[in-house]
């Protein structure tokens, strides 16, 4: 019958069911194609606005670098400390503008007492534009070298808390965007350079050798030399650039307020024009006067623990990171930077084999008997070092003046002192006239009333008043002596 329906189309029939499920099925699959076509439309509308806004961003980066830092350390808000600031800035500046002028003078003071004209102390020999001191190294007072050499070691020791801590205060403006926008600023940036790192060189090499640690594949004595006059070079330019600014810096506070300001009443600096200020400082959790305290008695600290090397007695004992502080003080002792043993020193060159050779208008040969038996002077004189320790000891030997005499050269324009020693840094040194006829300068045969021992120069050495230590020269077996040009 026509009206009749079959069996699968009937509501309850599993055909029925099985075709339902599978139309409800294509017509999903065809929301979800949808829905998916219209999501990429969205996505691919969404990319395309990001390039277009990437485009600005970049054109308009490209117009106004300054708008648009990089992210990390070049973004303002990364800095958030509300102790920085122009004043405190200023303040550490103006310490490290009087401190490191000081040691820059007696470093070259120092270079100056090893007398680089004269020719066998001068291991700078490229330096010619450097060797422009007017004045022969004196002899006496027969301490200053030793206090030249001190402030030069306490003192940059002192300051290095300070340098750290003027880093720190200036570090938002090492990651300044745009790093250059005019001439003066790349010159600024240049003298930066030169100052920084200039100054960490300095003190990195200037500690090792104080610890007598000479690791580096270069001479110390000629690297501190050259970076010290980079460090010059871009201090001198530093300053005039940022002298003003420094001057309002230091107008800006008081700095004996400051000093009673607690942690509960510091608040930020004022706005500056060189951005040293925090954009967004954060709550303070010490107070300038913490933070200045930290860093003297940091200063002072170091202070302590190394300038008893350089005055003696018995601050010496204090001498913690000298690495001579601590040393027994024996009858005879002097601390010893170079030993026999290291330069191979055998007992047949000292022993009855040794000849003293005297090279003048005469030539003389003497040997150690003969040496003995000429007349003897007693001195007490302090022997120093680069390394900023001294000591003052006896010693009794031929003055070199007696010497001179010997050879035939009354009044010598100077002399060159040779050691055993077959090679290496300071095997000889030329000694000015000055030096040569002092009547204080020996070579020296006993230390504190004993017969020097063998790291200490047996069987002669030189003892020259106000000299560097390295010019007093062990080992000693022949003295030319100059004629006058």
């Amino acid at each position: 019958m026509a009206g009749t329906r079959g069996p699968w189309q009937r509501a309850d029939s599993p055909r029925r069911a099985a075709y339902d499920r599978r139309a409800a099925r294509r017509q999903r699959m065809a929301r979800r194609r949808r829905a998916f076509s219209a999501s990429a439309a969205a996505e691919r509308r969404r990319a395309a606005a990001l390039v277009r806004r990437a485009a600005d961003t970049a054109r308009d980066a490209a117009r106004h670098p300054a708008d648009h830092p990089p992210p990390g350390p070049f973004r303002p808000g990364t800095w958030r400390s509300p102790l920085r600031g122009l004043w405190l800035t200023s303040v550490l500046a103006v310490v490290l503008l009087v401190g490191l002028t000081i040691v820059a003078a007696t470093g070259l003071l120092s270079y100056a007492a090893y007398d680089p004209l004269l020719g066998a102390n001068d291991t700078t020999p490229g330096a010619n534009l450097l060797k422009f001191y007017l004045f022969t190294w004196p002899t006496h007072p027969s301490w200053l070298y030793r206090a030249d050499q001190g402030v030069h070691i306490t003192l940059g020791l002192a300051l290095l808390p300070v340098v750290l801590m003027k880093l720190w205060s200036v570090l938002p403006r090492l990651f300044a965007w745009p790093p250059v926008r005019s001439l003066a600023q790349i010159l600024e940036r240049l003298s930066l350079i030169m100052v920084v790192g200039g100054v960490l060189f300095e003190f990195a090499t200037g500690i090792l050798n104080i610890q007598d640690f000479y690791v580096f594949p270069f001479s110390f004595y000629t690297a501190h030399l050259y970076g010290a006059w980079v460090f010059i070079a871009g201090l001198v330019i530093h300053v005039t650039l940022k002298f003003p600014r420094m001057v309002r810096g230091l107008r800006s506070r008081s700095l004996r307020r400051e000093l009673r300001t607690p942690l509960a009443g510091t608040q930020p600096e004022e706005p500056d024009e060189a951005g040293l200020r925090a954009a967004r400082p954060a709550a303070p959790t010490i107070s300038r006067r913490g933070l200045l305290a930290g860093v003297g008695g940091a200063s002072l600290t170091l202070v302590g623990l190394v300038v008893g090397q350089s005055i003696g007695g018995l601050a010496r004992r204090t001498s913690l990171f000298g690495p001579r502080g601590l040393s027994a003080t024996a009858p005879h002792y002097l601390p010893v930077n170079r030993t026999a043993a290291s330069i191979g020193l055998t007992a047949a060159e000292v022993g009855p084999a040794y000849r003293l050779t005297l090279a003048g208008a005469r030539h003389v040969v003497l040997t150690y008997d003969q040496l003995r038996a000429l007349p003897e002077q007693a001195v007490v004189l302090p022997i120093a070092c680069v390394e900023g320790w001294s000591y003052a000891a006896k010693w009794t030997g031929v003055r070199l003046g007696d010497l001179a005499r010997l050879a035939g050269m009354p009044r010598p324009a100077g002399a060159l002192v040779e050691s055993i020693q077959p090679v290496g840094s300071f095997r000889a040194a030329t000694l000015s006239a000055g030096q040569v006829n002092d009547p204080q300068s020996l070579l020296a045969v006993t230390l504190n009333g004993h017969i020097l021992p063998w790291d200490h120069g047996y069987p002669a050495r030189t003892i020259i008043p106000d000299a560097p230590g390295v010019h007093n020269t062990k080992w000693v077996n022949k003295i030319t002596f100059l004629e006058q040009v």
